[in-house]
């Protein structure tokens, strides 16, 4: 039913908040937001790095970006090589895949006819409000954005805060300037319900409702469910303003598919024109502001955003946006990277490694963003509101992805973030009554994407490492429950017919040993001996005769060997093939070369393995960079007894996997998982089994990289004589002792001190 209010107005007063400046190094000048913002399918399998290039804060809430394209597999709402924007808004997602969400509140400038459609791109069929732009225009920064729209003359530039945002634009001399808001648009789909109120003669506020039933996360099946209230201000007053509104048929589809269909857009195009009104409800709601304006005057609109409350959008607003202008707000913006991004100093590599590696460190640091508002309120499951905490509440946990890279990385500069993910999905499964601990979690959904339990590997990493700022009884016995709900079971592995049976078995089989290692902390004996036998139960798909891992069914028979043998991708493996998931047993390197047959078979395999792998390392058959399976392997010749190899093939990755252009990653960036792969190797450390708390040495790419520790300790990895020819470590010292070791151990790194490497072109014999 539309809802439509005519009733006076009502006022609300709010005060006024700056930011204090940063100071440090001037590194944002090497982030590249453009790296990575390419959705480019023709060029590789499932994409490239799928970022956005819009302006955001360091896991801030908000994240202010051009919007080119609703739903499909462009999970950053954003792709390079489109030529039109449709508009900018205030949430999106980083590096996904599998249907993207958020893009909500779209905000566009326009002029002449209101149009309340977007249109397509490369289509007449229907006439929208998107416009071309000078991609020459485009300039992207850390918490900056701008863009010039060529089909409406107008500028645009966006800039973030924590908790809100802004966008200003620079509008041509017109009678009939515009800024329009639809509340319904969201990517992958549609919002379901939204409403908007007129506040007074300068505000609006109001909520958008984003259900499964519209799409979004994996097309509904990601089961999303939030609400994102907004309290946004416009520097021009409203004097002539309206809304649009369509009431949705019940027997209509709402998710990717249908939104982006011809006769949907047709649906929206018939949408009621309402004026004289101050608060519409509908199924699909947009709201716009005309006014005239003089060649080159500048209008602001400041928003500020919960996914909690109206309350909550407006406290964020008046702590974080009201009485600040755009310039204050990107300077605010730009020094909390700073602040972030001196976390890591690196000396020497060329201008592109030094811009590729803060760009990546970068993008580590998007999520998991806060949904913690100003006051320390957060949305619980079924839109509930939980009260203050003692940690900042989280969401958007790739855990499939970022335990490989992304979570040991924040171990080291973000050990508070790490301890708020673990709060985050502890309370999450208290909150919810499902007593388990997800592995994909979006807003509160237990969405269930990917396999195995990733949260385990991050909390005994954290644990091993000493984050403990969480009830770790509580976590171990969540571990448990977690893995006797999704786990190898009685039979010992995962039968084909149940899944993935060769990667949720290795998998299921590493956490396990997870949980042995925090078991063992806690001085818990039976459990520890218990989940250690169960971290074996790799061995229980190795087919002898076959020489590798193969799908098991239940009645204990294997499943047909392929044509392809190893090659045949997805032959028990999720977007992998066995050759590739084959290698998953990080906990238990001796172990499986044993099993393999020795170690010089195992080494001659793997060299094969990366040998024919293409230069360009976009999707393969080989060692994928383009996907995690696969993203501890280059670290197993250290216990192969190889470390020349180790070296050379993190060498060889980093230069031909990662680049300063937009097409700069092969594969989705994956929450920061990518990114953190490379700020890690180009240091020279990298984990095997995180749990484990050690770090695989290899050959940095620079000659010196710091890490300034929370602390207050530094730690230095000093490569002496390096370059692109010098590749190989000849000797170590730490702390001025001679090291022999393969491996750092984090109790040293976060002591402090100097790691030295001796350089140069040639293997030690």
């Amino acid at each position: 039913m539309l809802r439509i209010r005519t009733a006076s107005i009502i006022l609300f007063t709010a005060v006024t908040f700056q930011l204090s400046a940063q100071s440090g190094n001037d590194l944002s000048k090497y982030v590249n937001p453009f790296i990575g913002a390419s959705t480019n399918t023709a060029t590789s399998y499932h994409g490239l790095g799928k970022t956005f290039p819009g302006a955001t804060t360091p896991f801030g809430m908000t994240q202010v970006s051009p919007n080119t394209i609703t739903g499909g597999d462009n999970g950053p709402g954003y792709s390079d090589e489109h030529k039109t924007i449709e508009g900018f808004a205030f949430t999106q997602m980083s590096g996904i895949g599998w249907y993207g969400d958020l893009g909500n509140f779209l905000v566009m400038p326009t002029t002449g006819k209101l149009l309340v459609v977007a249109g397509k791109e490369g289509s007449d069929e229907i006439e929208g409000y998107r416009s071309t732009y000078d991609k020459s225009s485009e300039k992207a920064e850390a918490g900056y954005y701008s863009v010039f729209l060529d089909r409406y003359r107008i500028k645009t530039e966006a800039t973030a805060s924590p908790y809100g945002g802004m966008l200003r634009f620079t509008f041509p001399k017109s009678d009939t300037s515009r800024i329009q808001i639809d509340l319904a648009r969201r990517v992958g789909g549609t919002s379901t319900r939204q409403s908007v109120q007129v506040v007074n003669d300068h505000t609006i506020r109001g909520w958008i409702k984003c259900d499964s039933t519209g799409g979004g996360w994996g097309n509904g099946d990601g089961h999303p469910d939030y609400t994102v209230f907004f309290y946004a201000e416009f520097s021009k007053p409203l004097k002539d303003f309206g809304f649009w509104a369509v009431e949705i048929p019940k027997d209509q589809g709402r998710k990717n598919q249908d939104v982006a269909s011809l006769p949907y857009q047709r649906l929206i195009e018939q949408a009621k024109i309402i004026k004289g009104a101050y608060e519409v409800e509908a199924d699909h709601v947009g709201f716009f502001s005309e006014f005239p304006t003089e060649e080159q005057e500048e209008v602001l609109l400041k928003v500020g955003i919960s996914f909690t409350d109206l309350k909550g959008a407006e406290n964020n607003f008046n702590a974080d946006v009201k009485g600040r202008g755009f310039d204050d707000m990107r300077m605010a913006a730009k020094d909390a990277w700073e602040k972030q991004l001196n976390k890591i100093l690196v000396k020497g590599g060329t201008e592109d490694e030094k811009t590729i590696f803060y760009t990546s460190l970068y993008h580590t640091m998007i999520d998991p963003r806060s949904i913690t508002d100003v006051d320390g309120r957060y949305p619980r499951p079924n839109g509930k509101v939980y009260e203050a905490g003692n940690f900042t509440k989280r969401t958007i946990f790739s855990g499939w992805d970022v335990f490989r890279s992304q979570f040991p990385l924040q171990t080291i500069i973000n050990p508070k973030l790490v301890n708020d993910e673990i709060n985050s999905l502890i309370t999450l499964a208290k909150q919810s009554n499902k007593n388990y601990l997800e592995r994909w979690e979006f807003f509160n959904a237990y969405s269930g994407c990917m396999i195995g339990n990733p949260a385990l590997s991050i909390i005994a990493d954290a644990y091993a490492k000493g984050i403990r700022d969480y009830d770790k009884d509580e976590a171990l016995d969540l571990m448990i429950k977690t893995s006797e709900k999704f786990g190898n079971g009685e039979l010992g592995y995962v039968p084909m017919e149940n899944g993935y049976s060769i990667s949720e078995t290795l998998e299921f089989a590493y956490t396990d040993w997870c949980i042995a290692q925090m078991a063992k902390s806690l001085g818990k004996k039976e459990i520890f001996e218990k989940y250690m036998l169960r971290g074996q139960y790799y061995q229980n798909i190795y087919d002898k005769e076959k020489n590798w891992f193969r799908p098991r069914k239940k009645d204990g028979s294997w499943q047909e060997w392929p044509e392809e043998g190893r090659l045949k991708e997805w032959y028990g493996s999720i977007e992998a093939n066995s050759y590739q998931q084959g290698w998953f047993v990080p906990h238990d390197v001796d172990g499986m070369v044993k099993l393999m047959g020795g170690r010089e078979k195992v080494l001659k395999d793997l060299q094969e393995f990366f040998e024919k792998t293409p230069q360009d390392f976009l999707w393969n058959i080989y060692y994928n960079h383009a996907n995690e399976p696969v993203h501890h392997v280059p670290f197993l010749f250290n216990k192969l007894g190889a470390p020349e190899l180790t070296q050379k093939w993190t060498r060889y990755i980093c230069e031909h996997a990662y680049k300063n252009e937009v097409e700069g990653l092969t594969g989705n960036e994956d929450v920061g998982q990518m990114s953190a792969w490379y700020v890690l190797a180009a240091a020279g450390i990298h984990p095997l089994a995180p749990g484990d708390p050690v770090y695989e040495i290899t050959s940095p790419v620079f000659e010196e990289v710091t890490f300034n520790l929370e602390n207050g300790k530094k730690f230095s990895i000093i490569a002496n004589n390096n370059s692109k020819e010098n590749i190989y470590i000849q000797s170590a010292t730490l702390n001025g002792k001679t090291y022999t070791l393969r491996q750092l151990k984090h109790e040293d790194l976060i002591k402090g001190g100097v790691l030295k490497l001796e350089m140069a072109s040639s293997i030690k014999n």
